[in-house]
């Protein structure tokens, strides 16, 4: 798919941008599910789209987190008041296509949990939080197709209380389910094998520069709480805007192995 109509030389306002990505997200869904074999292998041009960065910009400058500055101290604010948005989104755009990007370190936050510990969030700089979003409106349709219907962790249009309503769904049929099994993955974020992982994405994508932009975001590194930093040789940081999907390709490989159980396959 080519970015930016020939008649399209300026920067599209939000719901002319919100139109366009949708319908770029329309058609990579729907070639997605009619070819499940298909390995997709021109989608960068549709990250860099004009109506892709817009849309990202949105959503990300309409999060709380845009006003609190990261390691590059940069702040919705500071793009917004000094710098001025489509500059910003210019300069982003030109050193994702002219190959210069690289994904800055993630910021080390601390947040309590309930059982009285600690999560470790990783908390990418504005700048690469427009990638990532950019990145993940291109990618989450391909991947949502091949996404299990008894999944609902991270996904569009799901959430939790979903999953619960249809485990009391099957519960309450008589002589149908009868237990209950509760588990949780140690640290997920935290140990997620980056080669695993990008032969996984791999298996859809054979972009190489999206690619690329995935490999940079998973092993950019952290700046931690005192000031120190540390390689990410695994894991995606829980913080940044495209660790979710990336977790759920992840672990659709578990989704697959209970499936062929299921299904005696």
């Amino acid at each position: 798919m080519n970015n930016d109509a020939p008649s399209t030389t300026t920067w599209p306002g939000s719901m002319t941008a919100e139109r366009r990505a949708l319908d770029h997200q329309r058609k990579l869904h729907r070639w997605a599910r009619n070819e499940p074999d298909r390995r997709f292998d021109d989608v960068f041009n549709l990250v860099c789209d004009r109506a892709t960065l817009v849309v990202a910009w949105e959503r990300v400058s309409g999060n709380r987190g845009a006003r609190t500055a990261d390691v590059d101290a940069v702040t919705r604010y500071h793009i917004e008041e000094r710098h001025g948005v489509i500059p910003f989104l210019e300069e982003l755009r030109s050193s994702l296509k002219d190959g210069s990007f690289t994904a800055l370190p993630v910021k080390q936050a601390v947040v309590p949990k309930k059982n009285g510990l600690v999560r470790y969030l990783g908390i990418p700089t504005l700048r690469d939080r427009v990638a990532q979003m950019a990145l993940k409106l291109v990618l989450e349709p391909i991947f949502e197709v091949d996404f299990y219907p008894s999944s609902y962790g991270y996904r569009p249009g799901r959430r939790a209380q979903d999953a619960i309503a249809e485990i009391h769904h099957f519960t309450c049929k008589p002589s149908t389910y009868e237990w209950v099994i509760e588990g949780d993955i140690k640290a997920c974020f935290d140990n997620v094998d980056h080669h695993v992982l990008m032969d996984l994405v791999a298996e859809r994508v054979k972009d190489r520069k999206v690619l690329r932009l995935v490999s940079s975001f998973l092993r950019a590194g952290v700046v931690e709480l005192h000031g120190g930093f540390a390689e990410t040789l695994t894991g995606t940081p829980q913080g940044g805007v495209a660790s979710p999907l990336l977790a759920n390709v992840y672990l659709s490989v578990l989704d697959r192995h209970f499936s062929r159980i299921w299904t005696g396959r």
